[in-house]
């Protein structure tokens, strides 16, 4: 009986079977990989046309719909891949019936997971937000880098990326949408003549609105807005292209330090004075 099993027992046979199966599971991973490559670019082809073409498609809007539609396709093609793959040690039919047997355990360990699908395309239809805009959602803050399926990918100004579940992403502060406003204080002594001091910010102001195309509205010089311990403050505000605040912001400061260099108007700073007795 034993030398019967032996004889059955082909171990080249078994070898064999198992170099086939094995180098047709490489094809097919190589082949999901090239698949995924494949569909990427005719996704980016196309969303290029469209940019150039009758029909243009928003920057932004072209760049969250490319994102999301590589995302789906990367899903799908390793889901073939990996069933395929899995029908060559199980029976898919009774993989299946396993599958809808288990539906409802699964279900219940899946929520989050469709959570953040539900959400994630509520998020694309609404235009809540999209690839390219800064947004704060929670304690996190950033550039959207990309926008899938399940997760949303922020990149933070120290460069770190936050990597968050599309079903976690409850209130959102979208900071892309429409102009900004770039909001600069300046302080000079009480020393100074202040509807001098005004004067020069006014007309520093309309040389800047002239020359800087970033400025949508203003610099508009508001008033003093602060009397200080040692200094007044003095209020500018303009309206700016979206994302262009913090530059124009950084502008005024250096025009206005510039500005007052040449007209001897000067910065207050904190200043200590020291009585020495003199001894008799």
């Amino acid at each position: 009986m034993f030398k019967d099993f032996l004889n059955k027992f082909d171990i080249s046979n078994l070898m064999v079977g198992f170099s086939k199966r094995f180098f047709t599971i490489i094809l097919i991973m190589v082949a999901m990989k090239l698949a995924t490559i494949l569909i990427n670019r005719l996704i980016d082809g196309f969303f290029k046309k469209r940019e150039i073409g009758k029909f243009s498609i928003e920057q932004r809007r072209a760049d969250t719909l490319s994102t999301i539609l590589k995302s789906v396709f990367r899903y799908t093609i390793y889901f073939i891949g990996f069933m395929t793959i899995a029908s060559f040690f199980v029976d898919v039919t009774s993989l299946i019936a396993v599958a809808g047997v288990g539906s409802l355990a699964i279900g219940f360990g899946a929520q989050s997971l469709v959570k953040d699908i539900v959400t994630g395309f509520f998020i694309f239809l609404e235009d809540q937000f999209s690839v390219g805009d800064y947004i704060t959602t929670g304690n996190f803050g950033g550039i959207v880098e990309a926008m899938g399926l399940r997760t949303t990918q922020l990149r933070a100004f120290n460069g770190d990326l936050h990597i968050i579940p599309n079903g976690e992403i409850t209130c959102i502060t979208n900071h892309s949408r429409g102009n900004m406003r770039a909001l600069v204080d300046v302080y000079i002594p009480y020393e100074e003549d202040i509807k001098r001091a005004l004067g020069i910010l006014n007309s520093l102001s309309e040389k800047l609105a002239r020359e800087n195309e970033a400025i949508v509205e203003g610099p508009y010089v508001l008033g003093v807005q602060e009397l200080r311990d040692s200094s007044i403050s003095i209020r500018i505000i303009a309206k700016t292209k979206n994302m262009e605040q913090w530059s124009v912001e950084r502008l005024l400061r250096q025009e206005i330090m510039e500005t007052f260099g040449r007209e001897g108007i000067k910065i207050p700073y904190p200043k200590r004075a020291v009585f020495m007795e003199k001894p008799e």
